[in-house]
């Protein structure tokens, strides 16, 4: 057993670090998987819900409080966590606690907006302000042009690469299960690539949390769902995810530089950005036009149904992870691992929720919006 944990990247697995790391992600997930029923009945009982419209799929109002708990389960995994075993490197702390507190106010700010509406230029200002948070802690690019603006490009390039990707997660957010599964799959394999650098302690906390806390959601969330995440849970996972990514000190030198960390979140980017060009042709303002010009939109239109919508962008997202993997030079193993334990996860999650589905089906009349 040791060997093998060796072989995947595990440099102590005789020491209790590995196992604090699944503990933080099996935590998250419990707690998140939990906690959201009850948040799904005081939501409705106050009326945090999306109603029906032209634009939405759902029939029904559909609370869209999800965020709250998925932030609830990455915060009390890690609280666990570090009482288990104390952060005793003040700089893996202040990266930590930096993204928890640039987390913390998207998913305030996202949960205003879900509710009562926010201007797309104040949520902006906002992203960035958390964007600067990373920057003033050295969450950051790392540009080396040789020239006297280096530092300058860096920042810019954190700040566009931050809130591009918040976002991009963010615009995923239009069917079942697409955003969630999104984030868990780039959680889990930016979760395999971090652990085989003792120096990204941070990135590899923060991640095991997210991963857990996206798959206690998806429990909830995959079609039918029982509740979304909101733009308060979009928003954390954008971020969370934009700021682990950048967690490796990463130089940039060329354009080609930001390629193996654009990989792992390449599905959200592409959408974005066609989605933004469609946009601008047609002279209409990218962050506040409302369409369904989104890469789920064009499959639900071919005739996909959204489970089978959901679960081929998994794929496509699961294969540009496993490439990123292999450009960032981790080992055939440690993919094959990673991959493995995606597919896993997600199939038992899948399996649950359509198992309760069903029975519920038997139990009570069909609903025609139920049905795949």
């Amino acid at each position: 057993m040791i060997e093998f944990l060796k072989s995947i990247g595990i440099a102590n697995p005789s020491g209790s670090g590995w196992l604090i790391v699944v503990f933080t992600f099996v935590v998250a997930w419990v707690v998140t998987w939990r906690f959201m029923p009850r948040v799904r009945q005081f939501a409705l009982k106050v009326g945090w819900a999306d109603q029906p419209n032209a634009r939405r799929l759902n029939k029904e109002p559909l609370p869209n409080a999800g965020g709250l708990a998925i932030f609830s389960g990455v915060v009390a995994a890690l609280i666990v966590a570090t009482t288990l075993r104390p952060i005793l490197i003040q700089e893996v702390q202040v990266q930590v606690l930096a993204i928890l507190l640039g987390g913390a106010i998207l998913v305030l700010v996202g949960f205003v907006d879900d509710q009562f509406g926010l201007p797309p230029l104040f949520r902006l200002l906002v992203q960035l302000l958390a964007a600067l948070l990373l920057v003033a802690v050295d969450i950051r690019f790392h540009a080396a042009f040789g020239t006297a603006l280096d530092p300058f490009w860096g920042v810019m390039l954190t700040v566009v690469w931050v809130i591009g990707i918040t976002n991009a997660i963010n615009l995923m957010d239009g069917i079942d299960g697409l955003a969630g599964g999104i984030a868990f799959i780039t959680a889990m394999s930016l979760l395999a690539v971090s652990a085989q650098n003792p120096q990204w302690a941070a990135a590899t906390l923060v991640l095991a949390a997210l991963a857990g806390a996206a798959l206690g959601f998806l429990r909830h969330n995959f079609y039918p769902s029982k509740i979304i995440m909101g733009d308060a849970g979009a928003y954390f996972f954008g971020y969370v995810l934009a700021a682990t990514a950048l967690l490796g000190s990463l130089k940039v030198t060329t354009a080609f530089s930001l390629v193996p960390t654009a990989l792992f979140l390449l599905l959200p980017i592409l959408d974005t950005t066609q989605v933004f060009i469609r946009r601008l042709l047609r002279q209409q303002n990218p962050l506040s036009t409302p369409g369904k010009d989104h890469i789920h939109h064009r499959l639900l239109a071919q005739g996909f149904s959204q489970r089978r919508t959901t679960i081929t962008l998994w794929i496509v997202t699961l294969l540009f992870n496993l490439l990123a993997m292999q450009v960032q030079k981790v080992s055939p193993l440690v993919i094959g691992v990673t991959a493995a334990g995606i597919t896993s996860l997600l199939g038992f999650t899948v399996w649950r929720r359509l198992r309760a589905v069903w029975k519920e089906a038997r139990q009570s009349p069909i609903n025609p919006s139920q049905a795949p």
